[in-house]
């Protein structure tokens, strides 16, 4: 009889294939020859590039999302090889959008290469402990970022800027698709366990933030001046986010607020627990 880890396994290493295959013959993109670099509008607004500077640099921590996205999987075959594979296409994302920075004239290259400096210089670190975690917060982070980028890209079609909107097309292509394949792997996840995976989805939503929190240079007016044009509120979290994920894995909303009171009772009893450790000592 196969043992439980043997059975994911092999179910995640099937949904791997299927993504990758599907990547390699439907949405695989080439910086250099998909991107119509000839139709940057140099006329474009501040807050146009501003916000492409923003999505640059959350998606320039990608060395330290490898690092811990992948240690965390590694016994994983699918999920790992899942992630060396989101590694390439999101460097993608962040060499695209540093080129039309720098090729729109809104940047210099040296004020590209002063801000990877200011970037490195924080470390990102993994916001959950375990895979299964990680994976429900992949899953509901890809969803946001495509949502924003679908709303940008309109924003770039506002400003008549052609490779902007581009770029922004193709990057949400990719996100929607990681998005997806995370969704697929929860559906597993919930197939072996669906109590302890309930719990973990709804502590990820309870803790959920955004990469970029208190990495990004001056990140609030960031993201303060990306919402004027196309962020995402708690509102449009939940009508965009929250509710089309719990559809797309089959939970009713009844069953999450259950896991989720059940969620914040636990870790309130952990609170009291630790509280009254420390008064003993």
């Amino acid at each position: 009889m196969k043992t439980m880890k043997r059975r994911i396994d092999e179910k995640l290493y099937a949904e791997y294939m299927d993504f990758f295959e599907k990547a390699e013959r439907e949405r695989r993109w080439n910086v250099f020859t998909d991107i119509p670099w000839d139709k940057i509008n140099p006329d474009a607004s501040d807050t146009l590039a501003d916000c492409a500077e923003t999505f640059a640099s959350v998606e320039m921590y990608l060395p330290d999302y490898v690092a811990g996205g992948i240690n965390v999987v590694r016994e994983y075959f699918g999920r790992a090889w899942f992630q060396a594979n989101w590694g390439y296409e999101e460097s993608k994302h962040s060499l695209a959008l540093g080129e039309y920075l720098v090729r729109s004239g809104k940047r210099t290259r040296d004020q590209w290469f002063d801000l990877q400096d200011e970037i490195f210089a924080k470390q990102w670190q993994l916001p959950f402990e375990t895979a299964r975690q990680m994976t429900c917060y992949g899953m509901i982070q890809e969803q946001a970022t495509f949502v924003i980028y679908c709303k940008h890209r309109e924003f770039a079609k506002r400003e008549g800027d052609e490779c902007l909107r581009t770029i922004y097309d193709l990057v949400a292509r990719d996100e929607i698709a990681h998005t997806r394949f995370y969704q697929q792997v929860i559906r597993i996840l919930l197939e072996e366990d669906r109590e302890g995976t309930l719990a973990d989805i709804a502590h990820v939503y309870a803790n959920f933030k955004m990469p970029g929190v208190a990495l990004v240079p001056d990140y609030d007016q960031r993201i303060l001046k990306m919402r004027g044009e196309g962020g995402i509120d708690r509102n449009i979290f939940i009508r965009k986010v929250y509710l089309p994920i719990l559809k797309y894995l089959g939970i009713g909303r009844h069953e999450m607020l259950a896991a989720q009171r059940k969620a914040i009772d636990e870790r309130r009893t952990r609170e009291l627990e630790e509280e009254a450790t420390s008064a003993a000592q």
